[in-house]
């Protein structure tokens, strides 16, 4: 499923591996991201900030992303790795890290879910020659149901645990670099621990209440901007739109409207886990924006929430606007400048350049068939027809 998002990987190095790392990642993601832009859209309307409050719609807004997004993924990834069987144990032993935390288990999710789908793999290798007639019913359902039970308990014990000591220890850092003075370091910090989905937990439980003792005493403070500019979040998707895989570029707009407009950063996320390098650009893109409010004495009054564009210029001070709008516009031109370097401006995505598909009689194929390879978008259909019917060629 990978090979839809990402190009085919060959050799056997440390750079093949991490790009067949970022393709699994791509392939249990991407694969979901309409889920994702539904959440988004849910979470920008109907939050008390949002453009419609609704208390009633609003109740969607948890379940979906503690409990519906981390079960597809745990889902997707198990189907990965042993089709149907796998994907329904993965799903089990999502439940099991989404119990075990108090934070979105996406990163649980896409660990649990192939691990589960790899186990039950190794049971029916082990039990199918084992198992007598009559009873293979019985038995492969049997097995499904004790290895999704061990693995969900697995989750709850073990890690949501580590996930809780992982999301402390981003605090405990972000804190550190604020003490010391270090504030355009804490993005390495910040973005990584945003893309783990960790971003609530760092802006509400670190620098929101140091941030509203600053502002008690000097009237704004940076540090309701060190995890909610929206400008790093920005930048990441327009290189996306413009350099991106063919396939993903047409999502781009949408979760712009949702990141930039709306606030909500998550949705930019998945483009980040699918091609990990690229956690680089927004690490760039904060640092370079904290650094220029720093330089310009930028603040604001209040933590912005949702983290959009319109948020921040409600929370500004009177007086603020320029560094506030400077500091967003150089994260966003930064993050989109070392996110497009590092997808190759285009030609490192793996996409064939327009018009240069083979030739069909090069290649010794129907001129109907030509476009399929060219493009490697064959349709089920095509596949179907090519099993059923032999293709009879002359010479």
């Amino acid at each position: 499923m990978a090979d839809a998002y990402t190009p085919t990987v060959h050799g056997t190095g440390v750079k093949a591996t991490i790009q067949r790392f970022g393709g699994h990642l791509a392939g249990m993601i991407m694969p979901n991201i309409g889920a994702f832009i539904a959440w988004g859209l849910v979470t920008a309307l109907f939050i008390p900030t949002g453009w419609l409050p609704n208390k009633t719609l609003e109740a969607l807004v948890s379940p979906m992303i503690s409990v519906l997004l981390p079960i597809l993924i745990g889902y997707t990834g198990g189907r990965m790795v042993h089709g149907q069987r796998g994907a329904v144990v993965g799903a089990v032993a999502t439940m099991g890290v989404v119990v075990g935390a108090d934070v979105p288990m996406f990163l649980g999710a896409m660990i649990v879910g192939p691990l589960a789908a790899y186990v039950i793999k190794q049971v029916d290798g082990f039990i199918q020659e084992r198992t007598k007639a009559g009873f293979e019913m019985l038995v492969d359902n049997f097995s499904a149901g004790i290895v999704g039970a061990g693995m969900a308990i697995l989750g709850v014990l073990g890690i949501g645990p580590v996930v809780q000591a992982i999301t402390r220890v981003a605090g405990d850092g972000v804190s550190w670099l604020i003490g010391h003075d270090l504030l355009p370091f804490a993005s390495v910090l910040i973005e990584p621990a945003k893309v783990l989905f960790l971003n609530n937990a760092i802006n509400h439980g670190v620098l929101g209440p140091l941030g509203v003792a600053e502002a008690v005493k000097n009237g704004k403070s940076i540090l309701f901007m060190l995890e909610s500019n929206p400008g790093p979040g920005l930048g990441l998707l327009l290189a996306y739109f413009f350099f991106g895989p063919r396939l993903l570029r047409p999502s781009a707009p949408a979760a712009i409207i949702i990141q930039f407009l709306g606030g909500i950063h998550e949705i930019y996320f998945p483009y980040v886990l699918m091609k990990p390098r690229l956690i680089l650009a927004v690490i760039a893109g904060g640092a370079s924006g904290v650094l220029v409010f720093l330089i310009t004495g930028a603040g604001l009054v209040a933590t912005p929430s949702p983290g959009s564009i319109f948020a921040y210029l409600a929370v500004t001070p009177r007086g603020g606007w320029f560094g506030v709008i400077a500091g967003i516009a150089v994260a966003a031109g930064v993050s989109f400048l070392v996110a497009s370097a590092l997808l190759g401006f285009g030609r490192a995505n793996g996409d064939e350049p327009e018009g240069e598909a083979p030739d069909a009689a090069a290649v010794g194929l129907p001129e109907g068939e030509a476009a399929a390879v060219g493009t490697g978008a064959e349709t089920a259909a095509q596949r179907d027809e090519k099993e059923i019917q032999p293709v009879n060629r002359e010479g």
